[in-house]
């Protein structure tokens, strides 16, 4: 994102870890204000089509996944595979935030 650097991820995900832990905990806490704040829904375009963002979620497996339709189409896409659109939605810097924690 434009004119953010890796202190400002770092900040964000302090924010989001404070009381955590443990791995899980982290992720958890990532996940919350990433949902918190993401402005929703958005569209962007995954492999040529055009997909409306509406949600996000955690799976079983522990990954952050944007919930997107297309027509009467329903996919989980991960966070770390969904590309933004330009501009980025509110809330963006959340999602680069988990991709930062994620490595």
């Amino acid at each position: 994102m434009d004119g953010w650097d890796t202190d400002k991820f770092e900040a964000l995900i302090e924010e989001a870890t404070v009381d955590a832990y443990t791995e899980d905990e982290h992720l958890t806490g990532l996940f919350a204000l990433l949902e918190e704040r993401l402005a929703l829904p958005f569209t962007t375009t995954v492999l040529g089509f055009e997909v409306t963002v509406r949600g996000v979620g955690l799976t079983p497996g522990s990954r952050i996944v944007a919930l997107c339709t297309r027509s009467r189409g329903r996919q989980s896409i991960g966070i770390l595979e969904l590309p933004l659109p330009s501009p980025a939605p509110e809330g963006a810097e959340w999602i680069e935030a988990y991709r930062h924690w994620a490595g």
